[in-house]
């Protein structure tokens, strides 16, 4: 089986009910995958393609999965993010969807639905795509 990650998303915006609370739950779970934010202001906070700004109508409800590199990660993932606020969606555990998958599912403040995902052994071609302006 051969799986392509990294090559449809460009970013992903979340709205949230309360930037500072979400703020501290990313910052945990993300850290936890060797992540952090990217770019923080008082309006909003970027990890790499994940935006997250406060909602001022509608707050989002999605599904995200992130990438892990191992079953260790994605109980760490788990652990953190049910100390920084999150509630259980699915303790870690190997799922049925394809041999090797690994995942949890934790829901964010506001409702989100956040996986961690480890899909078996595999070989990454690149750690991540580059963009480049033109001169």
């Amino acid at each position: 089986m051969e799986l392509h990650r990294g090559r449809l998303i460009d970013h992903v915006h979340l709205r949230v009910s309360d930037l500072q609370k979400s703020r501290d739950f990313y910052r945990a779970a993300l850290g936890a995958l060797g992540r952090e934010l990217t770019l923080e202001t008082e309006s909003f906070f970027v990890s790499d393609e994940l935006f997250v700004d406060a909602a001022s109508d509608y707050v989002s409800r999605v599904h995200l999965a992130f990438q892990t590199t191992g079953p260790e990660m994605v109980d760490a993932f788990y652990t953190a993010s049910l100390k920084a606020g999150g509630k259980d969606n699915g303790a870690p555990g190997e799922r049925s969807y394809h041999p090797g998958y690994y995942a949890c599912f934790v829901l964010d403040p506001d409702g989100n639905n956040i996986e961690a995902v480890w899909h078996g052994p595999h070989d990454r071609n690149t750690e991540s795509v580059v963009i480049t302006a033109p001169v």
